[in-house]
């Protein structure tokens, strides 16, 4: 509609602009003819004009009408159009009106929930304070009569309801104890022979015999070479100390076995060879440990992946193979090892408990043992050493506490103490003297008996450990102190032993009572 409208007004304006350019025109030629306009006149007025036709009169008042009729026609349909845009406005604005209106209720409406949330929650809030006042009256006015604080009241209450529970908890406890240790031994043989038929190792003890044969005492000359030349030049570079007296033999000592065995071979190389000099001897010292050290690694890596272990830092696999060479009471300590390793596995998978720490503590039980730079007992240099790698705590846990020395802190732990005591006491796994073996019990506990104050001593873990108990009455904490070191100093003075002794004094006071 807009655009037809806008159409004819143009029309309509473009008409009335050609007429007034032609009246305008006329009237400027009108203006500019010249002042003898007379005489020329005159002179066209003698000279005959041709008539022209004249315009039909009817096609011009046709037009004309036609222009009218679209005016009218336009101004009909300006003004339609400016009705509806009046009536559309209108009705726009009555709409808005009309939201306008329903907001605003809406708000009075919200504003009007409010207030009344806001006079419950008052409401509600003295109702609260009320009630605790009330209850607050109550309790004191209870306490008053029953002669009872609220917390004396509370423990009467508890102690009345634990003292009718009380026996029938004891008698469950009693028949579920009764039941356990009727099971107990049972299965624990079970458990047992089942673990000790898994750990089951067929191997034979090697012993690694640091004696090197030699056949003839030329040989000897040239081990010791030019003013001994040889000889110190070979316990230099290998760590050992080099025996001669004996006649047709070599001994090697050295508390390191990894040391000792790679002093024996390249002595047995050396006398193969003939070559016996400082530089030759540091040459064969040098290719048999780099040798040693692949051959350790690779039984390190087998041992432990014959467990199920395959994630372990290379040093730590190294340092497991160092087992080949290291020897405990006879026992081979990677065969020790892998015995543990499958007793622990078994018992884990039968009780229940975390197989994988458990395989990780038994084959990693003795690590320190192999720690032969520092000083310490194996379980503590041990420890140190698996912190150093990040092992988790538990399985440290487990190597901390497999001799005793700390409590028990988990049923994982317990099962590998179980385990290294069923690998090293089953027939045949040691071949320790049994008669030195008592021999060196007794003398520590007789040690300690000859101090005065003592009540009772007890020598266990193999020698490793020795309690002593005194009479509380006649030693005090700063003597039973003194009577440990005492203790200490005289042990290893008097005695040879291997690894470490642990010398604990008891001094406690008991006071006991049979109640019938």
């Amino acid at each position: 509609m807009f655009d037809v409208l806008k159409t004819l007004s143009n029309l309509v304006r473009s008409r009335k602009v050609t007429v007034k350019k032609k009246q305008k025109i006329s009237v400027i030629a009108h203006q500019n003819k010249p002042q003898d306009s007379e005489a020329k006149a005159k002179e066209e007025q003698s000279i005959p004009v041709p008539i022209k036709p004249a315009v039909p009169t009817q096609a011009i008042l046709d037009s004309e009408v036609q222009i009218r009729m679209a005016e009218a026609k336009a101004r009909e349909i300006i003004v339609e159009a400016k009705n509806d845009a009046f009536k559309m406005r209108k009705d726009i604005e009555d709409e808005m009106r009309k939201k306008l209106e329903l907001i605003d209720r809406r708000e009075g409406a919200l504003e009007e929930r409010e207030k009344v949330t806001r006079d419950l929650e008052a409401r509600a809030e003295k109702v609260l304070i009320d009630t605790e006042k009330l209850k607050q009256e109550q309790v004191v006015k209870l306490e008053k009569s029953a002669h009872l604080t609220k917390d004396e009241a509370k423990t009467q209450i508890l102690t009345e309801i634990r003292l009718r529970l009380n026996e029938d908890v004891a008698k469950e406890i009693r028949e579920s104890e009764a039941e356990a240790h009727k099971q107990s031994e049972e299965k624990a043989k079970e458990i047992l022979v089942d673990a000790m038929k898994h750990g089951a190792t067929n191997y034979v003890t090697e012993y690694t015999v640091s004696i090197v044969k030699i056949t003839d005492e030329e040989m000897k000359g040239r081990i010791i070479g030019k003013e001994g030349r040889n000889i110190r030049a070979f316990e230099t570079v290998s760590g050992v100390d080099v025996d001669l007296d004996e006649e047709g033999i070599i001994r090697l000592s050295c508390f390191d076995p990894v040391r000792r065995e790679t002093a024996r071979i390249a002595l047995e190389r050396l006398l193969r060879d003939g070559r016996v000099q400082p530089g030759r001897i540091e040459e064969v010292i040098e290719q048999v440990r780099k040798e040693l050290e692949r051959i350790m690694f690779e039984e390190g890596q087998k041992l432990s992946h014959s467990v199920g272990v395959y994630n372990l830092p290379a040093p730590l696999i190294a340092l497991l193979g160092r087992f080949k060479y290291r020897f405990s009471y006879g026992q081979n300590m990677i065969a020790h090892t892998l015995e543990e390793t499958k007793i622990g596995i078994a018992l884990a998978h039968e009780v229940g408990a975390d197989v994988n720490i458990v395989r990780l503590g038994c084959l990693l039980h003795d690590i320190g043992k192999i720690v032969m730079d520092k000083e310490g007992s194996h379980i503590d240099l041990g420890v140190e050493l698996l912190k150093r790698y990040g092992i988790p705590q538990k399985v440290i846990d487990c190597v901390a506490q497999h001799h005793e020395d700390t409590p028990f802190t988990s049923s994982e732990s317990m099962l590998v103490y179980i385990s290294d005591a069923i690998s090293g006491s089953r027939p045949g796994a040691r071949n320790e003297n049994y008669e030195e073996y008592t021999k060196r019990l007794k003398d520590l506990e007789d040690i300690a008996k000859s101090h005065p104050g003592v009540k009772e001593a007890f020598a266990f873990q193999a020698g490793r450990e020795l309690r002593i108990a005194v009479d509380p009455g006649k030693v005090d904490d700063a003597t039973a102190t003194i009577m440990a070191s005492e203790v200490k100093d005289e042990v290893e003075k008097k005695l040879t032993y291997p690894g470490q002794i642990k010398i604990t004094v008891v001094r406690e006071l008991r006071a006991t009572q049979t109640a019938k």
